[in-house]
């Protein structure tokens, strides 16, 4: 069984305070959910630096340092456009950031970039690790799957960093 998004993010806000971390979100087709999600759990003051919803090009260009090269030549759902978003996020002062970019319809995607595509990011000072995902459904339901599957990629970080 799945667990739920406010189980998920009551696990990661554990997680983070054991760790004295913080995290912060940069979001584009998520619109702040995953932000949203984290904040929603008490407490969540001492564990969450800020969350950036940058869903124009000129946004994460301005806010995160992404470059008008990589949005040109690579487009806003890329990976290195999520990674240079999670990167931007963390340089503001977070331990750990995520990020999300993707399409998530019902129009604007393409036979290279369905529908449905979502890429994401995760990075620490460590450095930067990105992954994309297709998901299915209406765009409510490619937007709750991501703000999982980005809130759950932050667990698995933290717990690598943990065993490591």
């Amino acid at each position: 069984m799945t667990k739920s998004v406010e189980s998920l993010a009551e696990e990661l806000g554990g997680l983070l305070r054991a760790r004295g971390w913080v995290v912060g979100t940069a979001e584009s087709c998520t619109g702040g959910m995953v932000a949203a999600a984290i904040t929603d759990v008490a407490g969540s003051s001492g564990w969450f630096d800020e969350g950036l919803v940058t869903y124009a090009n000129r946004s994460k260009q301005r806010l995160l340092g992404v470059s008008e090269r990589q949005l040109a030549e690579q487009g806003a759902v890329s990976q290195c456009v999520v990674e240079a978003m999670a990167e931007g996020v963390l340089a503001s002062g977070a331990d750990i950031s995520v990020a999300t970019s993707g399409i998530a319809g019902p129009g604007g995607g393409t036979p290279v970039k369905p529908v449905g595509s979502v890429w994401f990011a995760w990075a620490t000072k460590g450095g930067v690790e990105s992954e994309c995902v297709h998901f299915s459904g209406d765009r409510q339901q490619v937007r709750l799957e991501a703000t999982r599957y980005a809130i759950t990629g932050v667990l698995n970080h933290l717990k690598q960093l943990d065993l490591g």
